[in-house]
């Protein structure tokens, strides 16, 4: 089997999912480039890795009657099968935002982590529709507060600017205020049954109720269109809109192939790659807004698979690639609530965007805290030959010798990682490291070690902060 088609299953992997073992990696290129994409859009297999029960056993919070703790999120991420699917559910927490900070309601966030995973790879349309529903977003942005005769505008505005059409596109804006006002009224009537949080402990459900009699049924102007329109009226105009293509189309540039600019200045920031925008724009049209679709197309196209090291890893995908890459928590133990307070502490708190606008993506991930906390999380399990996958590198390189030398003690680090590439310099920085040591005998004690510190150098170079 060629390097090259398992360094290519190593980059989907890493975009796709939250990164594999080099086994796995291995396995899946020998199934076949298209055939693993396929089976990533189409999941047969939703086991998270475990029996929930046991896990519950564990973690008593992780009760089937909320069961929406960052830890059993973070839980699921290292180990379902559905990769994709884990990994949509965080794409659109991160652009459909509702907060932990004021919903306080496990059930309902709950809820809406499983609609995401019901919807996140459809219509465009339907995800839209069930968003609007969501008890968790309608108390979040004050949909519950809106009524005939007094609108109130949060929902309908954020609807607008963050969750399709953007603000503007080519340097115009791509709605007015008066559409907001417009959209706010056609969503009246749109509430919940009960106020969230419930209390005690946010564990009462709460269903979205439309309520008739507290819908404005007046004559609505949006967007060029006149009709007495309800909200999935709005959501038929929005989704027609070129703006909501390219506005779609962007996010999934950003988040799957390379770092685009931040989405407030995407009004006068043309995409970095305007024909993979293109070609994304059509599909969303062809396909009938369809993600998975879109999806397929991106995955399966050369500037997706050229694409390599061209976005910088979220904070959230650090640690469950890290965890994913060493084989540790499988299964339930004591102190994984510290693995939810390492995202946190790197910037990304799992149910707790800072805002609506969701996270600001790129570099700025990156400052002289996080950077230092997330090398020190990455070496410190890179540098534990106990856990499974340390133990799996070290195996697969010492079964190279009886003796390894320099250059290929580093570019089997580098392969095992996940066929990393690094500058000339950190490349050769690395080799003169290792020269230090001398041709290394693979059935010795101190083996295991040589190959850790190497690990550990190697994923604090500038070039692993990127997937």
């Amino acid at each position: 089997m060629a390097d090259n088609d398992i360094a290519l299953m190593a980059h989907l992997m890493r975009r796709a999912g939250f990164g594999a073992q080099y086994g796995e990696l291995e396995a899946r290129a020998a199934k076949g480039y298209e055939e693993t994409v396929d089976e990533l859009l189409h999941p047969e297999d939703n086991s998270n890795g475990m029996d929930l029960d046991l896990g519950e056993r564990y973690f008593i919070e992780w009760n089937h009657f909320i069961r929406c703790v960052p830890e059993y999120i973070a839980f699921r991420m290292i180990n379902s099968k559905s990769q994709l699917e884990e990994k949509m559910i965080l794409f659109w927490h991160g652009i459909l935002c509702t907060a932990d900070s004021k919903t306080q309601s496990q059930v309902s966030s709950h809820a809406e982590w499983e609609m995401l995973r019901q919807y996140g790879l459809g219509s465009f349309k339907d995800l839209l529709v069930e968003i609007s529903k969501d008890p968790a977003m309608v108390y979040f942005l004050d949909n519950c507060l809106s009524h005939k005769g007094a609108i109130n505008e949060n929902y309908g505005r954020e609807l607008l600017e963050l969750f399709s059409l953007g603000v503007g596109m080519d340097g115009k804006f791509n709605y007015t205020e008066d559409d907001v006002k417009e959209c706010a009224r056609a969503f009246t009537g749109w509430t919940i049954s009960n106020g969230i949080p419930g209390q005690p402990y946010g564990r009462y459900t709460s269903t979205f109720v439309y309520n008739p009699e507290d819908h404005d049924e007046g004559e609505k102007t949006f967007l060029g269109h006149t009709g007495n329109f309800n909200g999935e009226d709005i959501i038929d105009i929005i989704c027609q809109q070129p703006a909501t293509a390219r506005f779609i189309s962007r996010h999934i540039y950003d988040y799957f192939v390379a770092d685009e600019a931040q989405v407030p200045s995407w009004m006068d920031t043309p995409p970095r790659d305007p024909d993979t925008i293109k070609m994304l724009e059509d599909e969303y049209y062809s396909s009938n807004y369809d993600i998975r679709s879109m999806l397929r197309v991106l995955f399966n196209s050369d500037a997706f698979k050229d694409a390599r090291f061209a976005r910088i890893k979220g904070p959230i995908e650090t640690v469950i690639g890290t965890l994913r890459l060493a084989g540790d928590w499988t299964t339930p133990k004591p102190g994984f609530e510290a693995i939810f307070e390492e995202m946190k502490h790197m910037g990304q708190e799992i149910l707790n965007p800072p805002s609506v606008e969701g996270w600001h993506t790129g570099r700025e991930w990156i400052d002289g805290g996080t950077l230092v906390r997330r090398i020190n999380f990455i070496a410190d399990y890179v540098g534990d030959v106990s856990y499974p996958g340390i133990q799996d590198m070290v195996e697969k390189l010492a079964a190279e010798g009886p003796t390894i030398s320099p250059e290929a003690l580093v570019e089997g680090c580098l392969r095992l990682l996940g066929h990393y590439v690094l500058t000339d310099e950190n490349h050769g920085l690395l080799v003169e490291h290792a020269r230090k040591s001398g041709e290394l005998s693979t059935d010795t004690r101190e083996f295991p070690q040589h190959v850790s510190e190497m690990l550990q150098m190697i994923v604090a170079t500038k070039e692993y902060l990127y997937a």
